[in-house]
């Protein structure tokens, strides 16, 4: 009887362990829940395999900040190699394939009947049946680059059917495989670390420093005041002071941070931040999914004067007035801390990584008035201001801002010089400079200087400089030049009278390309080159013009053995062209037998 006692006793004790274990487990749950997106946890989890036959290993992840955009995928390690197969993550079709220059190179988009869709890119070649569709589409179309859509029935793929080859293509720094998954209907782009692919994270995100700005004033006007972080025991502290002193009554900070993963030495962006002020939530930014027509708001969630002169990606925990995006959620306002009184708050930087490892930055905040040393910003002309029209009217320059081009105040500074350059038709005239970012593209008008000759009239350019040149073919409007640039800059305009330049086949009447395997042309011009053709025996040959400054023609049966003619042809931007006409002959080539060495008589010696 008293054994029996003691078990229904241990029954009821194991009962009441497992209702408060489930009740803990749902606590849990909900609060991971009221944290992550509701869409994260109605992604399908391992429904894609890994696209390689290699463990997945992270050279990049989803949300990493990069000039002009977050990274929209992941970057998958091919062990420095390439010509790695690339396998489809899942069922479904080829929708759509396209070779783009100084970008994702040769890449794949796969539709899955789930509603997704997956992208490859910086592949080399696709497998063989699509590698010939494509390439005959190349010479139908006589164009290298090229993109293509599919019909279901056309390019069918079941998962882990071999697709391609991994590679280097477009803007790709070396070899890897850049992945990402996406709505097929929306394209927006999904944090696939949510979708149960076997990466291993057990490794906190870290903190490197915090950075604290006088919201009184834009965030262009000022240096924001930097603070070194350090990792205790009980979590990231500001060392050496306990207590931040302020006399700022309106105040933001921002921070720089990274994530790494288990065995892996690449620095990854952050998954989340979220800013508590007194133990109470205020704003959060999370990185869960990016639509491409938004990534470009990177530079309102960075710090961009601070990192365009020279510093590191800092990330603000506040939403500029002239941010569009997503990505932050207002709890209790839009980050901006108003000082009223002189008591002690706490703030408390919580940031974590897709597989909820948490790291966390506290301190103490107090607003002393001894310290306050406003001084205003005094702009010399009138400011552009976020969220409407800007414009500067002169009587040979305007230039147009739309509205939602910009993040916050900066200022409105104009200057001209009559810069005599050759071939310069009118003056220089700057606004700003290109540390301050822009969302859409402005509108620039300049008047001639003088009567430009009719001859030259088809042949101007305007060319924007600061932090690098960007170049436009202008366009009349009445007696305005004009043409849209997405930076601020000096702008002038040219007139672009001298033709491309192309570099020679080689030597003689006929030239013996027997030796070589391929053909390399790099064609230069001032302003720059539109475009380059070339014909073998009077066709069209694909020559690749992948990283964006050679084209390249590797020999294959489009030029079997024997004497040919090429002809090369390079427009630039205003019609100028250079044409240049070989004639080459290509034979089986067999390299000269290696000289043996020679003794000199004497060269020995007997010991």
């Amino acid at each position: 009887m008293f054994l029996a006692y003691t078990t229904k006793v241990g029954i009821l004790i194991c009962l009441i362990l497992c209702m408060q274990l489930r009740i803990f487990l749902l606590t849990l749950a909900i609060g991971l829940a009221l944290y992550l997106p509701a869409q994260t946890s109605s992604l399908p989890k391992y429904y894609l395999r890994n696209p390689l036959g290699i463990p997945m290993q992270l050279q990049a992840n989803f949300g990493e900040m990069r000039p002009d955009h977050w990274h929209m995928g992941l970057d998958i390690r091919t062990n420095q190699k390439e010509n790695l197969p690339v396998y489809a993550a899942a069922d479904g079709y080829i929708a759509s394939i396209g070779i783009r220059p100084q970008s994702f190179g040769r890449f794949i988009i796969i539709n899955h009947p789930n509603g997704l869709s997956t992208l490859y890119a910086h592949l080399n070649d696709f497998f063989p049946e699509l590698e010939k569709y494509v390439t005959e589409q190349q010479y139908k179309n006589e164009s290298w680059a090229i993109e293509l859509n599919f019909t279901k029935k056309q390019f069918p793929v079941a998962k882990s059917q071999f697709i391609a080859f991994s590679g280097n293509t477009g803007g790709s720094q070396g070899p890897h495989l850049h992945f990402e998954i996406f709505d097929t209907k929306t394209e927006k782009r999904f944090n696939p670390l949510f979708f149960g692919f076997p990466v291993e994270d057990e490794v906190r995100p870290a903190f490197v420093k915090l950075a604290m700005y006088d919201r009184d004033k834009s965030v262009y006007s000022q240096s924001p005041k930097i603070f070194p972080v350090k990792n205790t025991d009980s979590g990231y502290i500001i060392p050496k002071m306990p207590v931040i002193k302020t006399g700022l009554n309106t105040i933001s900070f921002s921070i720089q941070a990274y994530d790494k993963m288990n065995n892996s030495k690449s620095p990854d962006g952050i998954y989340s931040a979220k800013l508590f002020f007194d133990d109470e939530p205020q704003i959060q930014f999370v990185l869960d999914s990016i639509d491409y027509d938004e990534t470009v708001y990177i530079n309102a969630q960075a710090d961009y004067v601070y990192r365009q002169n020279g510093g590191s990606w800092l990330q603000h925990l506040s939403k500029l007035p002239g941010d569009q995006s997503h990505i932050y959620d207002e709890i209790q306002g839009n980050g901006i801390i108003r000082l009223s009184d002189s008591n002690l708050h706490t703030v408390r930087i919580e940031i974590r990584d897709a597989y909820n490892n948490i790291a966390e930055l506290s301190f103490m905040l107090q607003h002393d008035d001894s310290l306050s040393s406003a001084t205003p910003v005094n702009y010399a002309n009138p400011p552009f201001v976020p969220n409407q029209v800007n414009e500067i009217k002169k009587t040979d320059f305007e230039v147009y801002i739309p509205a939602l081009s910009l993040y916050d105040t900066v200022p409105g500074f104009y200057y001209t010089s009559n810069s005599v350059l050759p071939y310069s038709v009118t003056a220089a005239h700057q606004v700003n400079d290109a540390s301050f970012p822009l969302h859409n593209d402005i509108y620039i008008r300049i008047k001639p200087s003088a009567a430009i000759p009719d001859i030259w009239k088809d042949k101007i350019i305007i060319q924007r400089s600061s932090r690098g040149i960007a170049i436009r073919k202008a366009k009349w409007e009445n007696s305005w030049l004009t043409a849209k640039f997405g930076d601020f800059g000096t702008f002038q305009a040219f007139a672009d009278v001298t033709a491309p330049q192309v570099n020679e086949l080689g030597k003689g009447d006929t030239v013996n390309l027997s030796p070589t395997s391929r053909i390399v042309f790099t064609p230069t011009d001032n302003f720059g080159i539109k475009s380059f053709r070339a014909e073998l025996d009077s066709e069209w040959i694909r020559f690749t013009n992948d990283k964006g400054r050679n084209w390249i023609y590797v020999f294959d049966e489009r030029c079997p053995y024997g004497i040919h003619q090429l002809k090369v042809t390079v427009e630039d931007l205003v019609g100028n062209t250079t044409t240049k006409e070989w004639w080459f002959k290509r034979y089986p080539y067999t390299p000269p037998p290696k000289k043996k060495a020679v003794k000199k008589k004497g060269s020995s010696k007997k010991k």
